[in-house]
């Protein structure tokens, strides 16, 4: 078992930053696959960004640029930094992690981006 614990989220104007934390639980983080997702009021719930165990990363083609995922294995924390926000970065972002075929999911953390 995985338990995910997401930090960080608020209110921001555009063009702010945030960094979001998601801290996990148990041992081997290093073996995880890392992700962020996100889901807008009334949409779906999309990836943003993934990192893997060997640091590999990929993001959502619109905030590719703007954010960034990282990790620290010994804090077993992954991070997103999100740089230049916009409205449409709305929404609660969830912290994913994939072990050994199964998929955890953190609780989420609200990003609201508005004047």
């Amino acid at each position: 078992q995985v338990q995910l614990v997401e930090s960080g989220g608020g209110l921001v104007q555009p063009g702010g930053s945030l960094r979001l934390s998601c801290v996990a639980s148990g041992s081997m983080f290093d073996l995880n696959d890392m992700f962020w997702y996100r889901q807008a009021p009334g949409k779906e719930r999309e990836f943003v960004a993934i990192i893997t165990s060997g640091h590999s990363t990929s993001y959502l083609d619109s905030v590719k640029g703007r954010f960034t995922i990282s990790r620290d294995n010994a804090k077993n924390t992954v991070f997103l930094q999100m740089n230049s926000l916009k409205a449409e970065d709305t929404a609660v972002y969830y912290c994913k992690a994939l072990r050994f075929g199964t998929h955890y999911w953190g609780q989420g953390t609200q990003v609201t981006v508005s004047s």
